[in-house]
Protein backbone atom coordinates (compact mmCIF):
# COMPACT_ATOMS: atom_id res chain seq x y z
CA UNK A 1 0.00 0.00 0.00
CA UNK A 2 0.63 3.43 -1.15
CA UNK A 3 1.04 5.75 2.12
CA UNK A 4 1.77 9.02 0.20
CA UNK A 5 -1.41 7.79 -1.85
CA UNK A 6 -3.79 7.23 1.09
CA UNK A 7 -3.27 11.03 2.46
CA UNK A 8 -3.90 12.19 -1.33
CA UNK A 9 -7.07 9.75 -1.52
CA UNK A 10 -8.01 10.83 2.47
CA UNK A 11 -8.24 14.47 1.01
CA UNK A 12 -10.71 13.85 -1.68
CA UNK A 13 -12.59 11.29 -0.10
CA UNK A 14 -13.65 12.84 3.31
CA UNK A 15 -16.80 13.27 2.44
CA UNK A 16 -19.21 16.27 1.39
CA UNK A 17 -18.40 18.50 4.15
CA UNK A 18 -14.73 17.67 4.48
CA UNK A 19 -13.18 16.91 1.13
CA UNK A 20 -10.46 19.10 -0.21
CA UNK A 21 -9.40 19.86 -3.76
CA UNK A 22 -5.79 18.68 -4.50
CA UNK A 23 -3.23 21.14 -5.12
CA UNK A 24 -1.83 20.72 -9.40
CA UNK A 25 1.34 19.22 -8.02
CA UNK A 26 -0.84 16.77 -5.29
CA UNK A 27 -3.20 15.71 -8.53
CA UNK A 28 0.67 15.07 -11.03
CA UNK A 29 1.70 13.10 -8.02
CA UNK A 30 -1.56 10.84 -7.57
CA UNK A 31 -2.21 10.00 -10.72
CA UNK A 32 1.43 9.24 -11.60
CA UNK A 33 1.11 6.91 -8.64
CA UNK A 34 -1.77 5.38 -10.49
CA UNK A 35 -0.61 5.26 -13.87
CA UNK A 36 2.18 3.01 -12.18
CA UNK A 37 0.61 1.11 -9.86
CA UNK A 38 2.41 2.23 -7.31
CA UNK A 39 -1.26 2.19 -5.61
CA UNK A 40 -2.78 -0.65 -4.84
CA UNK A 41 -6.25 -1.48 -6.73
CA UNK A 42 -8.46 -0.78 -4.02
CA UNK A 43 -6.75 2.48 -3.63
CA UNK A 44 -7.03 3.27 -7.14
CA UNK A 45 -10.69 2.69 -7.63
CA UNK A 46 -11.95 4.06 -4.39
CA UNK A 47 -9.95 7.65 -5.57
CA UNK A 48 -12.02 7.65 -9.25
CA UNK A 49 -15.30 7.77 -7.61
CA UNK A 50 -14.34 9.64 -4.56
CA UNK A 51 -13.01 12.21 -7.01
CA UNK A 52 -15.92 12.07 -9.76
CA UNK A 53 -18.71 12.81 -6.71
CA UNK A 54 -16.32 15.55 -5.33
CA UNK A 55 -15.94 16.97 -8.78
CA UNK A 56 -12.51 17.78 -10.12
CA UNK A 57 -11.14 21.09 -10.47
CA UNK A 58 -9.41 23.01 -12.84
CA UNK A 59 -5.69 23.06 -10.99
CA UNK A 60 -6.56 19.54 -10.76
CA UNK A 61 -7.27 18.68 -14.12
CA UNK A 62 -4.16 20.53 -15.00
CA UNK A 63 -1.95 18.43 -12.53
CA UNK A 64 -3.46 15.24 -14.11
CA UNK A 65 -2.79 16.33 -17.64
CA UNK A 66 0.89 17.06 -16.44
CA UNK A 67 1.41 13.92 -15.51
CA UNK A 68 0.23 12.38 -18.96
CA UNK A 69 2.93 14.67 -20.27
CA UNK A 70 5.31 13.11 -18.13
CA UNK A 71 4.39 9.41 -18.56
CA UNK A 72 2.61 9.48 -22.12
CA UNK A 73 3.70 9.36 -25.48
CA UNK A 74 4.44 12.44 -27.46
CA UNK A 75 5.24 13.48 -31.10
CA UNK A 76 8.08 14.94 -32.15
CA UNK A 77 7.42 18.17 -33.69
CA UNK A 78 6.77 18.74 -37.63
CA UNK A 79 7.12 21.51 -39.77
CA UNK A 80 3.81 22.11 -41.66
CA UNK A 81 1.89 25.51 -43.24
CA UNK A 82 -0.73 24.89 -40.73
CA UNK A 83 -0.79 24.26 -36.74
CA UNK A 84 -0.65 20.49 -35.72
CA UNK A 85 -4.67 19.97 -34.63
CA UNK A 86 -5.59 17.37 -32.29
CA UNK A 87 -8.72 15.72 -32.40
CA UNK A 88 -9.92 14.54 -28.95
CA UNK A 89 -13.09 12.60 -28.95
CA UNK A 90 -14.33 10.30 -26.18
CA UNK A 91 -12.55 6.74 -25.53
CA UNK A 92 -15.70 5.53 -25.18
CA UNK A 93 -16.66 5.31 -28.48
CA UNK A 94 -20.26 5.96 -30.12
CA UNK A 95 -23.37 4.01 -30.14
CA UNK A 96 -26.24 6.52 -31.69
CA UNK A 97 -24.65 8.73 -34.19
CA UNK A 98 -22.15 7.84 -37.13
CA UNK A 99 -18.77 9.44 -36.07
CA UNK A 100 -17.61 12.19 -38.88
CA UNK A 101 -14.29 12.87 -37.16
CA UNK A 102 -12.23 9.79 -39.15
CA UNK A 103 -13.49 11.76 -42.05
CA UNK A 104 -12.37 14.94 -41.08
CA UNK A 105 -9.28 14.08 -39.93
CA UNK A 106 -8.33 12.83 -44.04
CA UNK A 107 -10.02 16.39 -45.09
CA UNK A 108 -7.73 18.24 -43.02
CA UNK A 109 -4.67 16.27 -43.76
CA UNK A 110 -5.73 16.24 -47.59
CA UNK A 111 -5.22 20.07 -47.32
CA UNK A 112 -1.88 20.58 -45.83
CA UNK A 113 -2.89 20.42 -42.20
CA UNK A 114 -1.62 17.63 -39.52
CA UNK A 115 -3.84 15.87 -37.41
CA UNK A 116 -3.38 13.39 -34.39
CA UNK A 117 -5.84 11.09 -33.05
CA UNK A 118 -5.67 8.93 -29.95
CA UNK A 119 -7.73 6.11 -28.54
CA UNK A 120 -8.19 2.19 -27.54
CA UNK A 121 -10.29 -0.12 -27.88
CA UNK A 122 -14.12 -0.63 -26.86
CA UNK A 123 -13.94 1.54 -23.81
CA UNK A 124 -16.66 0.91 -20.59
CA UNK A 125 -18.81 2.33 -19.88
CA UNK A 126 -20.57 2.69 -22.80
CA UNK A 127 -18.77 0.41 -24.99
CA UNK A 128 -19.27 2.45 -28.18
CA UNK A 129 -17.36 2.09 -31.92
CA UNK A 130 -14.11 3.32 -31.05
CA UNK A 131 -12.35 5.03 -33.94
CA UNK A 132 -9.26 2.12 -34.19
CA UNK A 133 -12.64 0.23 -35.53
CA UNK A 134 -13.15 3.04 -38.13
CA UNK A 135 -9.63 2.64 -39.35
CA UNK A 136 -9.31 -1.19 -39.27
CA UNK A 137 -12.33 -1.55 -41.13
CA UNK A 138 -10.88 1.79 -43.90
CA UNK A 139 -7.96 -1.25 -44.23
CA UNK A 140 -5.69 1.04 -41.84
CA UNK A 141 -3.92 -1.18 -39.13
CA UNK A 142 -2.48 1.42 -37.09
CA UNK A 143 -2.48 -0.61 -34.17
CA UNK A 144 0.39 -2.67 -35.78
CA UNK A 145 2.73 0.41 -35.47
CA UNK A 146 4.91 0.79 -33.23
CA UNK A 147 5.30 4.60 -31.36
CA UNK A 148 8.40 5.11 -33.64
CA UNK A 149 6.76 3.70 -36.61
CA UNK A 150 3.53 6.05 -35.75
CA UNK A 151 6.33 8.73 -35.88
CA UNK A 152 7.03 8.34 -39.45
CA UNK A 153 3.81 8.07 -40.27
CA UNK A 154 2.80 11.20 -38.69
CA UNK A 155 6.06 12.98 -40.84
CA UNK A 156 5.28 11.12 -44.07
CA UNK A 157 1.61 11.99 -44.03
CA UNK A 158 0.71 14.54 -41.53
CA UNK A 159 -1.46 11.87 -40.01
CA UNK A 160 -0.74 10.35 -36.24
CA UNK A 161 -2.88 8.18 -34.39
CA UNK A 162 -1.93 7.74 -30.52
CA UNK A 163 -3.35 3.76 -30.01
CA UNK A 164 -3.44 3.65 -26.32
CA UNK A 165 -3.05 0.03 -25.82
CA UNK A 166 0.05 -0.23 -27.73
CA UNK A 167 1.85 3.20 -27.42
CA UNK A 168 0.72 4.09 -23.30
CA UNK A 169 0.01 0.42 -21.73
CA UNK A 170 0.11 2.56 -18.47
CA UNK A 171 -3.42 4.73 -19.12
CA UNK A 172 -4.67 1.37 -20.24
CA UNK A 173 -4.05 -0.61 -17.66
CA UNK A 174 -6.14 1.31 -15.74
CA UNK A 175 -9.27 1.22 -17.98
CA UNK A 176 -10.69 -1.99 -16.20
CA UNK A 177 -11.78 0.09 -13.12
CA UNK A 178 -14.03 1.81 -15.43
CA UNK A 179 -15.92 -1.04 -15.53
CA UNK A 180 -15.89 -2.15 -12.28
CA UNK A 181 -16.89 1.82 -11.05
CA UNK A 182 -19.53 1.77 -13.30
CA UNK A 183 -19.04 5.29 -13.66
CA UNK A 184 -16.90 7.41 -15.76
CA UNK A 185 -13.76 8.65 -13.72
CA UNK A 186 -12.23 11.91 -14.15
CA UNK A 187 -9.64 10.10 -16.82
CA UNK A 188 -12.28 10.12 -18.94
CA UNK A 189 -12.39 14.71 -18.69
CA UNK A 190 -8.51 14.33 -19.44
CA UNK A 191 -8.61 12.41 -22.32
CA UNK A 192 -11.06 15.63 -23.91
CA UNK A 193 -7.92 17.44 -23.43
CA UNK A 194 -4.69 15.24 -23.57
CA UNK A 195 -2.40 16.63 -26.61
CA UNK A 196 0.21 13.88 -27.20
CA UNK A 197 2.28 16.53 -29.08
CA UNK A 198 5.62 17.73 -28.49
CA UNK A 199 5.60 21.29 -29.44
CA UNK A 200 1.98 24.01 -29.50
CA UNK A 201 -0.77 22.51 -30.96
CA UNK A 202 -4.98 23.43 -31.99
CA UNK A 203 -6.15 21.26 -29.73
CA UNK A 204 -9.95 19.93 -30.22
CA UNK A 205 -12.19 19.13 -27.40
CA UNK A 206 -15.79 17.96 -27.86
CA UNK A 207 -18.04 18.16 -24.34
CA UNK A 208 -22.09 17.54 -23.16
CA UNK A 209 -22.46 19.11 -20.50
CA UNK A 210 -21.27 23.18 -20.33
CA UNK A 211 -19.66 23.01 -17.18
CA UNK A 212 -17.10 20.55 -18.81
CA UNK A 213 -16.36 23.53 -21.05
CA UNK A 214 -16.12 25.87 -18.52
CA UNK A 215 -13.44 23.78 -16.40
CA UNK A 216 -11.63 22.61 -19.42
CA UNK A 217 -11.11 26.46 -20.90
CA UNK A 218 -9.95 27.05 -16.93
CA UNK A 219 -7.31 24.03 -17.16
CA UNK A 220 -6.13 25.29 -20.40
CA UNK A 221 -5.32 29.18 -19.23
CA UNK A 222 -3.54 27.29 -16.42
CA UNK A 223 -1.73 24.88 -18.91
CA UNK A 224 -0.82 28.30 -21.38
CA UNK A 225 -2.85 26.23 -24.10
CA UNK A 226 -4.72 29.11 -26.10
CA UNK A 227 -5.40 28.00 -29.60
CA UNK A 228 -8.38 25.46 -28.55
CA UNK A 229 -11.76 24.41 -30.32
CA UNK A 230 -14.50 23.52 -27.53
CA UNK A 231 -17.73 22.08 -29.19
CA UNK A 232 -20.62 20.54 -27.74
CA UNK A 233 -20.59 18.10 -30.38
CA UNK A 234 -22.33 14.67 -31.13
CA UNK A 235 -22.54 12.49 -28.09
CA UNK A 236 -19.28 14.56 -26.68
CA UNK A 237 -17.50 14.21 -29.48
CA UNK A 238 -15.67 16.98 -31.57
CA UNK A 239 -18.27 16.41 -34.60
CA UNK A 240 -20.39 19.45 -35.31
CA UNK A 241 -24.39 18.33 -35.14
CA UNK A 242 -26.52 18.84 -38.20
CA UNK A 243 -29.85 18.78 -36.69
CA UNK A 244 -29.45 21.89 -33.98
CA UNK A 245 -27.31 24.83 -33.74
CA UNK A 246 -23.62 24.11 -32.37
CA UNK A 247 -22.02 25.29 -29.42
CA UNK A 248 -18.45 26.59 -30.09
CA UNK A 249 -15.92 28.21 -27.97
CA UNK A 250 -12.93 29.40 -30.22
CA UNK A 251 -9.90 30.05 -27.94
CA UNK A 252 -7.81 32.95 -29.01
CA UNK A 253 -4.28 31.74 -30.01
CA UNK A 254 -3.04 35.18 -28.56
CA UNK A 255 -3.77 34.11 -24.70
CA UNK A 256 -6.90 37.64 -25.04
CA UNK A 257 -9.68 35.38 -24.05
CA UNK A 258 -11.98 33.12 -26.13
CA UNK A 259 -15.18 34.15 -28.35
CA UNK A 260 -18.58 31.67 -28.48
CA UNK A 261 -19.56 31.28 -32.11
CA UNK A 262 -23.46 29.90 -32.64
CA UNK A 263 -23.14 27.75 -35.53
CA UNK A 264 -26.61 27.21 -37.39
CA UNK A 265 -27.09 24.47 -39.96
CA UNK A 266 -29.42 25.94 -41.59
CA UNK A 267 -27.97 29.55 -42.52
CA UNK A 268 -25.21 27.39 -44.88
CA UNK A 269 -27.61 25.11 -46.06
CA UNK A 270 -27.05 22.17 -44.13
CA UNK A 271 -29.43 21.37 -41.75
CA UNK A 272 -30.65 17.99 -41.83
CA UNK A 273 -30.96 14.72 -39.41
CA UNK A 274 -27.48 13.71 -38.04
CA UNK A 275 -26.87 10.36 -39.09
CA UNK A 276 -27.77 7.41 -36.98
CA UNK A 277 -25.24 4.74 -36.76
CA UNK A 278 -26.00 1.02 -37.01
CA UNK A 279 -23.15 -0.81 -37.13
CA UNK A 280 -19.66 -0.65 -38.05
CA UNK A 281 -19.61 -2.73 -41.06
CA UNK A 282 -22.58 -0.08 -42.88
CA UNK A 283 -20.84 2.60 -41.60
CA UNK A 284 -17.36 1.87 -43.12
CA UNK A 285 -19.28 1.03 -46.37
CA UNK A 286 -20.73 4.71 -45.87
CA UNK A 287 -17.43 6.15 -45.14
CA UNK A 288 -16.14 4.45 -48.51
CA UNK A 289 -18.74 5.83 -50.49
CA UNK A 290 -18.54 9.83 -49.48
CA UNK A 291 -14.62 9.09 -50.22
CA UNK A 292 -15.41 8.30 -53.76
CA UNK A 293 -17.58 11.17 -53.96
CA UNK A 294 -21.15 10.07 -53.42
CA UNK A 295 -23.45 11.82 -52.39
CA UNK A 296 -25.60 10.71 -49.06
CA UNK A 297 -26.34 12.21 -45.92
CA UNK A 298 -23.18 11.21 -44.68
CA UNK A 299 -21.45 13.00 -47.34
CA UNK A 300 -22.93 16.17 -46.18
CA UNK A 301 -22.09 15.88 -42.52
CA UNK A 302 -18.36 15.48 -43.35
CA UNK A 303 -18.53 18.73 -45.48
CA UNK A 304 -20.41 20.52 -43.12
CA UNK A 305 -17.89 19.21 -40.93
CA UNK A 306 -14.51 19.92 -42.52
CA UNK A 307 -15.59 23.14 -43.97
CA UNK A 308 -15.78 24.59 -40.71
CA UNK A 309 -12.50 23.11 -39.47
CA UNK A 310 -10.54 23.76 -42.90
CA UNK A 311 -11.76 27.43 -41.73
CA UNK A 312 -10.67 27.25 -38.03
CA UNK A 313 -7.44 25.70 -39.44
CA UNK A 314 -6.55 28.82 -41.15
CA UNK A 315 -7.06 27.25 -44.40
CA UNK A 316 -9.57 29.42 -45.57
CA UNK A 317 -10.59 32.78 -45.00
CA UNK A 318 -14.61 31.49 -44.18
CA UNK A 319 -16.80 29.44 -43.38
CA UNK A 320 -17.84 29.21 -47.26
CA UNK A 321 -14.91 28.68 -48.90
CA UNK A 322 -14.14 25.72 -46.26
CA UNK A 323 -17.31 24.20 -47.19
CA UNK A 324 -16.29 25.03 -50.93
CA UNK A 325 -13.16 23.36 -50.38
CA UNK A 326 -13.97 20.12 -48.47
CA UNK A 327 -16.80 19.11 -51.05
CA UNK A 328 -13.92 19.78 -53.80
CA UNK A 329 -11.53 17.80 -51.82
CA UNK A 330 -14.04 14.41 -51.59
CA UNK A 331 -15.24 15.04 -55.17
CA UNK A 332 -12.29 15.20 -56.98
CA UNK A 333 -10.30 12.15 -54.66
CA UNK A 334 -8.19 14.30 -53.06
CA UNK A 335 -9.28 12.87 -49.71
CA UNK A 336 -9.43 9.08 -51.22
CA UNK A 337 -5.69 9.49 -52.75
CA UNK A 338 -4.77 10.59 -48.69
CA UNK A 339 -6.25 7.98 -47.57
CA UNK A 340 -4.30 5.36 -49.69
CA UNK A 341 -1.12 7.25 -49.03
CA UNK A 342 -1.28 6.63 -45.56
CA UNK A 343 -2.21 2.78 -46.23
CA UNK A 344 0.50 2.62 -48.54
CA UNK A 345 2.89 4.57 -46.07
CA UNK A 346 1.65 2.02 -42.75
CA UNK A 347 2.23 -1.08 -45.38
CA UNK A 348 6.03 -0.11 -45.77
CA UNK A 349 6.73 0.77 -42.39
CA UNK A 350 5.14 -2.62 -41.27
CA UNK A 351 6.43 -4.42 -44.28
CA UNK A 352 2.46 -5.62 -44.20
CA UNK A 353 0.79 -6.42 -47.38
CA UNK A 354 -2.92 -4.97 -47.08
CA UNK A 355 -5.92 -6.39 -49.10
Amino acid sequence: MSHAFRDLLKKVGSGAHTAKDLTRPEAAAATHMMLMQEATPAQIGAFMIAHRIKRPIPQELAGMLDAYDQLGPKFAPVQSTYPVTVLCSPYDGRSRTAPISPLTALILTAAGVPVIMHGGDRMPTKQGVPFIDIWRGLDLPLHHLALPQAQQLFERTGFGFIYIPQHFPAANAITPYRDQIGKRPPFATIELMWSPYDGDAHIVTGFVHPPTEEMARATYTLRGNHFYTMVKGLEGSCDIPRARTAIIALGKPDGTGFERLLLHPRDYGFGGEDVPLKDTPQLVKAMQQVLSGQASELMRSAIWNGGFYLWRCGVCKTIESGLVMAETLLINHTVAEKLEAVRSAIAELTLVTLP
